[in-house]
């Protein structure tokens, strides 16, 4: 049997883990764009659509999307932007946060055990090759 190629290899796992992060998020009903916005408000805070846009690097139109289903699941709210008026940020509500911590924790446990499977030399060595190709 021939060996799969590096890149077959790397899309393999890259599914694998896809698979493993959708199914620790369907105990909140979340799809991966709403925990990536989520996530980003974790992070960053409040910020503006256009921002959050941008650091989501996706379409203005699509994180208005993104963002009108979590405010109507009461995830999220816009508020003002103080600095200009015609501005509006997005925020994560108490619940949002809550859900946000939640996905992320289940998230980091199934990554975890993905990866148990590895020693600490590989699991640095695959860090660092990870890192370098991301830059």
């Amino acid at each position: 049997m021939e060996e799969e190629s590096l890149p077959e290899a790397f899309w393999a796992v890259s599914r694998r883990i896809r698979e493993h992060a959708r199914r620790e998020m369907e105990p909140w009903g979340i799809a991966p764009s709403q925990f990536r916005a989520l996530n980003m408000l974790l992070t960053h805070g409040e910020m503006r659509l256009s921002t959050l846009a941008e650091h989501l690097r996706i379409a203005p139109r699509s994180a208005t999307e993104v963002v009108d289903d979590l405010q109507r699941r009461g995830l999220v709210e816009r508020r003002p932007d103080p600095a200009d008026r015609r501005a509006t940020l997005v925020a994560l509500t108490g619940p949002g946060r809550a859900t946000g911590e939640g996905v992320r924790a289940a998230r980091a446990a199934a990554g975890e055990r993905l990866f148990a499977v590895l020693d600490d030399a590989d699991r640095a060595e695959l860090a660092r090759i990870l890192r370098r190709l991301a830059s």
